[in-house]
């Protein structure tokens, strides 16, 4: 069983499900059952991305990486394969039960990542590749969801950009070296968080009723908050039809107190959008930067393989933030609360 942990890289499944949240929020649609599945089929081809991987390292892992499952022997490689095209099919399966346009996304991510480990992965290409797995990842989890997948675009290409620098510096976590790649990433960190928080001045705050879990009704266009007036719209509906019908407006009967004296609006909760994408880019920033900075002045392989780690996990505070500037505050905090249990789990099993 710990031979299959460290082959899956179990820890690292904590940053997959942000990305189907992240897209149904960008897309503009809540999740649903659908997402679930989009989840699910993002997990499993995930995972089938993982064994594959070793199965096509074997050889080198021997020489680098000794101690991996395959090259030690704890996993032979047949099951390796064996386990990527199971995974493989499982996720497609998933996909297809959410509709054609999501397995038709599904199968373009599962045909990237196979291309990916078998061809592409030490060719220029390869950091693209993995960009383009990514971003069909976040993708995914719009269509499934039934949102506008054009909506759902800026931020898949905002993860893409992330992967992509975090593959480039992982080219390097074996043998080191090369200052350049964590210093690109850093800048690529930087202009990223740039780019987040000049969106963020243009938000405003998001107000609900603390009843309904965060719906959101129609906008007041003056003050850049989105709050519940659904109260003030029935009343004044019923009163007008009540006075269409008798011609006045009612004096009595049960309904005329709560029409002229309605009760107090329901409690309201403000969530300030601006200052809780702020947050989470902060926490990306920190996230990512930190160990980038450490393996750009000393290049050696634990710190950059330590710098890709750093990296993988700061993908989830990235996802909360794109879900937070989408308007989605709780699947933000869902999303945010994945990474404790990711930075924990990484310490007993490595993501990389």
């Amino acid at each position: 069983m710990r031979a299959w942990v460290e082959l899956l890289r179990l820890p690292a499944l904590f940053t997959v499900p942000g990305d189907a949240l992240a897209g149904a929020a960008a897309a503009g649609v809540r999740p649903n059952p659908r997402t679930l599945l989009a989840i699910g089929s993002s997990l499993c081809l995930y995972e089938a991305g993982m064994a594959l991987n070793d199965w096509a390292d074997r050889a080198e892992d021997a020489v680098d990486r000794p101690h991996r499952p395959l090259p030690s022997g704890r996993v032979k490689p047949a099951a390796a394969l064996a386990a990527a095209g199971g995974l493989t099919l499982a996720g497609l399966a998933l996909a297809s039960r959410a509709g054609r346009r999501p397995l038709a996304v599904a199968s373009a991510l599962a045909a990237t990542v196979w291309s990916y480990d078998l061809v592409l992965k030490r060719t220029p290409a390869g950091p693209l590749a993995m960009a383009a797995a990514r971003g069909l990842d976040l993708l995914l989890g719009g269509v499934a969801s039934g949102g506008d997948t054009r909506k759902a675009v800026p931020s898949a290409l905002t993860l893409a950009t992330h992967t992509l620098a975090v593959t480039t510096v992982s080219r390097h976590e074996t043998q080191g070296g090369s200052p350049w790649a964590p210093l690109t990433a850093l800048a690529t960190t930087t202009a990223l968080t740039w780019s987040l928080t000049r969106a963020d001045r243009a938000g405003g705050d998001l107000s609900h009723d603390d009843r309904t879990g965060g719906d959101l009704s129609r906008a007041d266009r003056t003050g850049g908050h989105l709050a519940y007036d659904s109260y003030d719209a029935r009343a004044r509906d019923d009163l007008t039809s009540v006075t269409q019908a008798n011609g006045r407006p009612p004096e009595h009967g049960p309904t005329a107190p709560s029409l002229w004296h309605p009760p107090p609006r329901p409690r309201r909760v403000t969530l300030d959008i601006a200052t809780l994408s702020g947050a989470l880019t902060t926490l990306y920033a920190v996230t990512s930067a930190r160990p980038l900075l450490h393996a750009a002045l000393n290049p050696s392989p634990p710190l950059t393989q330590r710098a890709v780690g750093g990296g993988i996990r700061a993908m989830i505070p990235l996802q909360a933030a794109l879900a937070a500037r989408s308007g989605a505050p709780v699947m933000a905090l869902l999303t945010a609360a994945l990474a404790p249990a990711a930075r924990r789990f990484s310490r007993k099993v490595s993501v990389t």
